[in-house]
């Protein structure tokens, strides 16, 4: 397994926060806020000072084996912290996406025990228990935010492949609920299932479509 060194970029706003006197800092990333089905998933994970960090990256670069094994990689480096939050279907309906995935995220901070600073991917979450700085492509820019993308896309795509066996008409194990072309057409020709997100267009459509749209033949 290779690690980061001390120099590498992906420590940089670590590094700076640790220098201001901040000693647990947690990164927070989400996954799943387009799919048409399937929940929100947030990871937080808080490395030590002194750890060995496995070279992590954007899980988005990776391919689905290493981000597996640095899945693995990530939740045995001694002394880290990491939390994983689901925020299911009927709750991204009830709240919306964006209101989902900010609980997500700080479900996932409110697990974690000894934090006292937050490095958030994309844009700020408000009502985070500690300081945070957003960090626009963070995933690209933080050890903890990158190590908290991994954690939440493998998670999350674990779950798909379980809801693939129990819905196998829909392919969920290969866009993982995204609104590819073959998704689309399974929603059109079973109907929508217990996981689909009913308030998103495409799924929202099938369920009330317009008088207009009442026959797709």
């Amino acid at each position: 397994m290779d690690f980061l060194s001390a120099e590498s970029k992906l420590l940089s706003l670590e590094t700076s926060k640790w220098a201001e006197g901040f000693s647990f800092l947690a990164g927070i990333d989400e996954v799943g806020r387009g799919p048409l089905a399937g929940p929100v998933v947030a990871a937080a994970v808080a490395f030590p000072k002194d750890a060995q960090i496995p070279l992590v990256n954007d899980s988005k670069q990776l391919t689905e084996e290493k981000r597996r094994s640095l899945y693995d990689a990530i939740i045995a480096v001694p002394g880290v912290q990491y939390a994983i939050a689901i925020v299911d279907e009927t709750k991204i309906d009830e709240i919306n996406i964006l209101q989902a995935t900010h609980l997500a995220m700080r479900q996932a901070v409110e697990q974690l025990k000894n934090v006292d600073f937050l490095l958030v991917d994309g844009r700020p979450v408000p009502n985070l228990q500690h300081p945070s700085l957003a960090v626009v492509k963070g995933d690209s820019k933080s050890a903890s935010i990158a190590a908290a993308s991994i954690l939440a896309k493998v998670y999350r795509d674990e779950m798909m492949d379980e809801f693939a066996v129990k819905y196998p008409e829909y392919g969920f194990a290969e866009h993982k609920g995204y609104g590819t072309a073959k998704h689309l057409v399974a929603l059109k020709e079973h109907g929508v299932c217990p996981i689909h997100r009913k308030t998103f267009g495409p799924v929202r459509d099938i369920i009330d479509p317009p008088p207009e749209q009442l026959t797709f033949f």
